[in-house]
């Protein structure tokens, strides 16, 4: 089996069009379900990394490509931190509100210029509380945090173990989210939050007091993702080995060291993962690592790699395949 690992779309369609066309998909009728989808070359099968949605122009057209190729049964999908935004942002938080004991209600994902300005794309063509927007929320619950085959490991940010394992028990047999899980991950400062942080955000670290960056969102963060993919990251400068843009770390101390870093990659499978808005010619991260999200939602390039599960490694940067608009 050859899977087709796709990068973060973030609502951009016509790229998305573009790769799955360069990828030898074709566009179909199903016969029983009577749906367009994109059907892939023989012996493959797609996977897409996750965020779906937000900053794009064409929201729906994308939702309506990934998931008819979901219920075709030809693609899978990981949940990306963008959808599990999406619920927290429409669940009302159980906890607050008994707290507060008032009427206002007040949501997982508070309703703030800075969240409202991130989701607003999605929300302009789907409404909040609409008919369509129930129905998306309900089809975002349905993708898995990861995916694991025999051969390799799927996840949107981070593939940690340990995190996984404090969520298992809450998610259900094939790691969809829950109620529960929602409310709990919910709850700033958990160890449920800090876990499904991890997973689809990515190893941060918190910067000494004082200390933050404004990022190219303009919200205010006071901890900085890192390369957690690399072998060495204890007593290194953060500068070295963040994961952000110049801009981002032009704002930060450049003499600050990583200190009581908690991350260790426990898998010998190969790990696919997005998320990281990566530039430049696509290549492994490191031998075990590969990332492809290669900044669509901005000036760069839908990504995909070609992951042959009869041939697992070497990771190659020769497998990439990318969609370069015209």
């Amino acid at each position: 089996m050859i899977y087709d690992v796709i990068g973060d779309i973030h609502g951009h369609a016509d790229k998305l069009e573009g790769l799955l066309k360069k990828l030898g998909y074709t566009l179909c009728v199903h016969e029983t379900l009577n749906i367009n989808y994109y059907q892939p070359p023989e012996g493959h099968r797609a996977i897409f990394i996750g965020d779906l949605i937000d900053r794009g122009p064409q929201e729906l057209q994308t939702l309506e490509i990934v998931y008819a190729m979901i219920d075709a049964g030809v693609a899978d999908a990981v949940m990306g931190n963008h959808e599990y935004n999406a619920l927290a942002y429409a669940t009302l938080d159980k906890t607050a509100m008994q707290q507060a004991n008032c009427n206002q209600n007040l949501y997982l994902r508070r309703h703030n210029d800075t969240h409202n300005r991130q989701h607003q794309a999605f929300l302009e063509e789907v409404p909040f509380g609409s008919e369509a927007h129930h129905y998306w929320l309900k089809r975002f619950a349905e993708l898995p945090l990861w995916i694991e085959t025999e051969h390799a490991c799927f996840v949107h940010a981070c593939w940690d173990v340990d995190n996984m394992a404090l969520l298992k028990p809450m998610l259900t047999a094939d790691n969809r989210i829950t109620e529960e899980a929602l409310q709990r991950t919910g709850q700033k400062h958990s160890l449920e939050y800090e876990a499904l942080e991890r997973v689809l955000k990515g190893v941060e670290i918190p910067l000494p007091e004082g200390i933050s960056f404004t990022d190219k969102d303009g919200a205010v963060r006071h901890r900085m993702r890192v390369k957690w993919w690399q072998d060495s990251l204890q007593g290194q400068r953060i500068v070295d080995i963040a994961r952000a843009p110049y801009s981002d770390l032009a704002q930060i101390p450049q003499d600050i060291v990583v200190e009581n870093l908690d991350f260790q990659l426990k898998t010998q499978k190969p790990v696919f993962i997005g998320h990281y808005w990566l530039t430049g010619d696509p290549q492994p991260l490191s031998p075990q690592v590969v990332c492809t999200d290669y900044s669509a939602a901005g000036t760069g390039h839908l990504t995909a790699y070609r992951f042959d599960s009869n041939k697992p490694l070497p990771l190659s940067a020769d497998n990439f395949v990318q969609y370069i608009a015209s």
